[in-house]
């Protein structure tokens, strides 16, 4: 057993962000009133989306446009946006954001979770085959998808929706257990360091998530998801159902054969707690005692999705109840169910459309697309991407935020500082400068065009 890959921990796929969720509205040069139009790049989960709806004010209208480097990604990002828009009616607020995060962080989840993920899933399915000119949700928009892109969509949720393959059919491919699937990827990341795993883990909590400024994540939980892909433990219950919307397919060169292997390949070390849980405006949760912080990044992650949950039914036009008990009363297991998406809340002036993998550089041949979005974002993973194409789909006053390295816990400081530089020259090529009006940050940089 060699050493490890130490490169192989952030995974290939972006399940969630390595940065926590920013309204992109105030990012940068403020903008206000009218219409929005912001362009993601591989965001990998709704954070910014949901965080910038709740800092919106009743009469401005946004407009988002996605673009992911894979279908199994996009699939995701609709299946956690279908549960962000899932009406109080149906679901309680806080039961709903229970499930929100048990899908979005845990690999294993409970049979009530994997109940609604497959409904969720027949639903967008359904939305994806059926409804090619008009979306049927206007924050579930795939009506500029190629049809093979739908087609594929279609495939992955019928891969969710599937129940469980009983011993006896011989016929079906044996489901993929995320223990197996997890396990495996820790040992392929440790190599020989595998059998004092715990000391590892605690090494890189300590020695780099701790000293990045994510001292709220907690050690007993971070072990937890390290060694088995659960973040999220809200309620009790038993968490041993594979999450299919974490699995996905990555290619390996076998004797000279492309072979497909269906696993768990996204990120294993720098946790899902950075997109949600180690910032707050609440002050209180992230008081000391004794050195210790007092709540988790669990708890602060809870606490910021229910906001945002908040957020969205005001902008629905109905106001958050002010009944605690009210929230946490369950609905009926039946009326749960049969929520479609037209169901799903309708929020007043907003839309999320999701665009083909490869239109980055086909935009500026539309003429719609001629210095269009307000803000622009690129992820981590899609900053290779950022060129001069962008300058020419970017509005004359555009914000330009790009997501750097810092939780990314493979690179050392050197890489990190050497990996902002990069960062900067890519920009400048494209025509843009960096914004040096607000205050420094060595999470995202911000830039405005030359």
């Amino acid at each position: 057993m060699s050493a490890g890959r130490a490169s192989e921990g952030a995974g290939c796929i972006t399940w969630w962000g390595f940065s926590p969720a920013r309204d992109l509205l105030k990012t940068g040069p403020v903008k206000r009133g009218g219409d929005v139009n912001v362009l993601l790049l591989g965001s990998g989960d709704p954070r910014h989306i949901l965080k910038t709806i709740s800092g919106m004010q009743e009469e401005e209208r946004l407009h988002v446009w996605v673009i992911e480097s894979s279908m199994e990604v996009v699939a995701r990002q609709l299946l956690l946006l279908y549960l962000a828009l899932m009406p109080k009616e149906s679901v309680g607020n806080n039961e709903k954001t229970e499930v929100f995060l048990e899908v979005f962080g845990n690999g294993e989840i409970r049979s009530q979770t994997e109940e609604t993920l497959r409904h969720a899933a027949s639903q967008l399915s359904l939305s994806v085959t059926e409804t090619l000119e008009t979306a049927a949700h206007p924050c579930l928009n795939t009506t500029l998808l190629k049809f093979k892109e739908r087609d594929e969509l279609a495939r992955i949720f019928k891969l969710w929706i599937q129940p469980k393959s009983s011993s006896s059919s011989s016929q079906s491919a044996a489901p993929i257990l995320m223990s197996k699937a997890w396990d495996y990827r820790v040992r392929q990341h440790l190599g020989t360091r595998y059998d004092s795993k715990k000391g590892c883990f605690d090494w890189d909590l300590k020695m780099k998530l701790h000293e990045r400024g994510c001292g709220v994540i907690n050690k007993q939980q971070y072990a937890r998801w390290r060694e088995r892909g659960l973040a999220f433990e809200i309620r009790e219950g038993v968490y041993q159902i594979t999450n299919p919307s974490l699995l996905s397919s990555r290619v390996f060169s076998q004797k000279g054969n492309k072979v497909a292997v269906r696993g768990y390949w996204g990120d294993i070390v720098s946790s899902p707690y950075l997109s949600f849980g180690i910032e707050t405006d609440d002050k209180s949760m992230l008081k000391t005692q004794n050195g210790q912080h007092i709540k988790t990044a669990q708890d602060i992650s809870f606490a910021n999705v229910q906001e945002l949950f908040h957020s969205l039914s005001s902008r629905r036009g109905c106001p958050p109840t002010s009944s605690q008990s009210d929230a946490d009363q369950p609905p009926p297991e039946s009326e749960r169910k049969s929520v479609t998406i037209n169901d799903l809340m309708p929020l007043s002036g907003i839309s999320v459309t999701f665009l083909p993998l490869d239109s980055l550089d086909k935009l500026p041949e539309k003429q719609k697309f001629s210095h269009f979005f307000d803000s622009v974002y690129f992820s981590f993973s899609c900053v290779h991407k950022l060129g001069p194409t962008v300058r020419q789909i970017a509005a004359p006053d555009a914000v330009l935020v790009v997501e750097l390295a810092k939780y990314i816990l493979d690179v050392n400081k050197e890489q990190e500082a050497g990996f902002a530089e990069k960062v900067v020259s890519m920009a400048l090529d494209a025509e843009f400068e960096p914004w040096r009006e607000g205050k420094s940050d060595d999470v995202h940089a911000v830039f405005i065009p030359l």
